[in-house]
């Protein structure tokens, strides 16, 4: 099996931000008894910044906000992150390799594909990478904000058949074992809806950008790509192997979807933020929904928002449902002269609002 394990800054670190050697230890051992199970794992690990602050003398409660900062910060403590994996996974005789992702190495298909290459032979060599994302020259503009969203589509990108989030909780709770003492472990999800999203809460630990909303959109991502997704504490004893096995009470389970979205549809559907809502007629939903047509002018009603030309939007029906979600090829303001009316009726003809290719339908 070929499994992609994804651990969060606050399962790494210690209150004060210090890497958890314990919980790296810990992790390395069951990789590498994965490993000689014949499993294939990459691991996405967080912590760079975390790691960093120590380093520089600044304390955990004194994370810095401004984007500078952080970057250099991530830039110290990425190089001690790595040497911590290398050391813990070499006491089991394997190799750890870095690999630092960026947005565009998901967007632009000759950078996907070189990607998929670099790890697929890491892979074969025997390496276990460990991915994170390019924190010390990313663009504040275009990235990813969470390493969860990053395991999903490393999950999509080499094919793998599990992800396993690991974090300081059991899995999703039908409450907030914080305030309700009869708060129990969600095990299985068959599909990740709007009230599931509610009970997953807002953000993580002053540590990390996550919690369990991101992982929990995270598991739904992989679901979608056909991947199963657990989600599950990293402080239980033996949790990669029992995420594996699939044995009962491991996490939340959620289940992959029989129908799959490419790399770039998955991208759009669940990593990019919406810039604005695109209302359509019940023709045009038919024509999106079920036909896989590209939305056009003519079916819009109404545009909400200060979007531009390339951003992602939600389009909804009438009544507010989501119908789907795409790239839009006009901005605001250019849609809202066009809307309504036919291409053949436009000046330049260009009534396409939405290319069938840069559409995700989404389930009701």
């Amino acid at each position: 099996m070929r499994i992609v394990l994804k651990l969060g800054s606050s399962s790494l670190t210690d209150d004060q931000g210090t890497i958890d050697v314990a919980a790296i230890t810990k992790t390395s051992g069951e990789v590498a008894a994965a490993r000689a199970a014949g499993h294939e794992v990459v691991l996405v690990s967080s912590g760079a910044v975390a790691a960093g602050l120590p380093a520089l003398g600044i304390p955990a409660g004194d994370r810095p906000r401004d984007a500078r900062t952080l970057q250099a910060v991530s830039a110290v403590g990425q190089a001690r992150l790595m040497q911590t994996w290398g050391r813990h996974l070499g006491d089991h005789d394997l190799v750890a390799g870095q690999v630092l992702l960026a947005p565009l190495d998901f967007m632009v298909r000759s950078q996907y594909l070189h990607a998929r290459s670099t790890l697929e032979r890491l892979l074969e060599l025997g390496v276990v990478p460990v991915v994170n994302e390019n924190d010390a020259t990313a663009d504040d503009e275009i990235r990813f904000g969470d390493n969860d969203r990053i395991a999903a589509l490393v999950a999509q990108l080499v094919g793998a058949e599990l992800l396993v989030l690991l974090t300081d909780t059991p899995g999703l709770m039908d409450a907030d074992p914080r305030f309700s003492a009869e708060a129990s472990l969600i095990e299985e999800i068959a599909e990740v809806d709007h009230e599931l999203e509610a009970l997953a809460g807002g953000a993580g630990t002053a540590r990390g950008s996550g919690g369990m909303a991101s992982k929990l959109a995270a598991a739904k991502m992989a679901s979608w790509s056909g991947v199963r997704a657990v989600i599950a504490a990293a402080g239980r004893s033996g949790v990669l192997d029992d995420a594996i096995a699939g044995r009962s009470g491991v996490g939340t389970v959620v289940l992959p979807r029989a129908r799959r979205l490419s790399a770039r549809k998955l991208w759009i559907a669940f990593a990019l933020p919406s810039r604005g809502r695109i209302v359509i007629d019940d023709g045009a939903v038919r024509a999106v929904a079920a036909g896989g047509r590209s939305l056009l002018a003519a079916g819009v009603t109404g545009v909400h928002g200060d979007f531009d030309a390339d951003d992602a939007v939600e389009v909804v029906g009438a009544d507010g449902t989501v119908v789907a979600k795409g790239l839009v090829r006009l901005g605001a303001t250019t849609l809202r002269s066009r809307a309504g009316r036919r291409s053949a009726d436009l000046v330049d003809g260009a009534g396409e609002v939405v290319h069938a290719d840069d559409l995700v339908v989404l389930p009701a």
